[in-house]
């Protein structure tokens, strides 16, 4: 992969940093029409997915395979990345979900034609996805229809929740302690209630100044819209991952949130599974949702390799797809 910078028509006064690996010659490549995008989530910038994409080429280059081209970037306010230009300077609140879709598509603009030569509707895109790199992959795909040919995504964020609610809350008129599980009390579901709400309500800004509070209304539900048809017509290729949830208890309890394993495994693990059955019905071909052992929400940095594995599946089974149909 090779590091750049680039600088969006559109933001002039700003730059993104990029990694891009662009395999040669390309009339030898039958993956040259291939671009494989890396969507991060909030937390992790694109330097976290340098392990996926070292164990995908070596799986690659170790069943003589040719490889796609592959980008990663930093969103503006993410990573090694500019601040983005456009947001006002006196608000914790900046550029939203639909300006970070446009910036994707101007920079696949621009990389398509300055890089990999091509117009960029010639492309067949497959999107890796993390967190609400899921969220902007689907608002991406209903705003350029027949773009995307795949999609992986890594435990997507829950888009139509403000993450609080998921609990119960015990100082509501009515409420009654004695329905609670016996490992969980109510001094517990405040707890979890205050830690959710100061780290993930919608409302809380973040250093990329990604304004989430639209989101809800953007994308409130997992199961629709259906993701539109890619290239060619056909329907895309979609993949869900969840997080393990005995992991994803254990980081919660351990982690800065402090939150007791039965509160995430009574209430939180349940909703987001039941997300995540929801994502997979977005296209016409239902798959069941694969669980990353041993992960939690960032499973390209617990387990890389297996981000990998499915990213060359994907690949051969939309070669085998583009076989069968010729």
């Amino acid at each position: 992969m090779e590091d750049k910078t680039a600088t969006l028509h559109t933001k002039p006064g700003a730059s993104l940093h990029i990694s891009i690996l662009n395999p040669r010659p390309k009339d030898q490549n039958p993956l040259s029409d291939i671009l494989v995008v890396f969507l991060n989530g909030l937390a992790l910038p694109c330097a976290a997915w340098s392990e996926t994409v070292d164990h995908f080429l070596n799986l690659r280059n170790e069943s003589n395979q040719p490889t796609p081209a592959l980008l990663c970037y930093d969103r503006y306010g993410q990573g090694k990345s500019d601040s983005d230009p456009t947001d006002p300077p006196d608000t914790p609140y900046g550029h939203d979900a639909r300006a970070s879709v446009a910036d994707l598509h101007q920079l696949l603009a621009q990389i398509s034609h300055d890089e990999l030569h091509r117009p960029v509707e010639d492309l067949r895109l497959i999107l890796v996805c993390n967190s609400i790199g899921c969220a902007l992959a689907r608002l991406y795909a209903a705003e350029h229809p027949r773009r995307v040919e795949a999609y992986l995504f890594l435990d997507s964020m829950m888009a139509n929740t403000d993450f609080v609610s998921i609990f119960p809350d015990p100082d509501q008129s009515g409420f009654d302690e004695g329905t609670l599980p016996e490992d969980v009390t109510a001094d517990d579901l405040r707890h979890a209630r205050a830690k959710f709400r100061q780290f993930f309500h919608p409302n809380v800004s973040n250093s990329e100044h990604l304004d989430r509070r639209q989101l809800r209304a953007l994308l409130p539900r997992a199961d629709g819209p259906a993701l539109p048809d890619g290239p060619g017509g056909a329907s895309p290729l979609l993949v869900v991952v969840g997080h393990d949830w005995d992991e994803f208890a254990e980081q919660c309890e351990g982690g800065s949130l402090s939150v007791p394993k039965a509160v995430i495994n009574t209430y939180m693990n349940p909703t987001w599974g039941s997300y995540n059955e929801g994502l997979t019905r977005l296209v016409g071909t239902k798959r069941e949702v694969k669980i990353a052992r041993g992960c939690g929400h960032f499973i390209q940095k617990d387990d890389p390799a297996f981000v990998a594995t499915e990213i060359n599946t994907i690949l051969n089974e939309l070669e085998e797809r583009k076989i069968a149909g010729s």
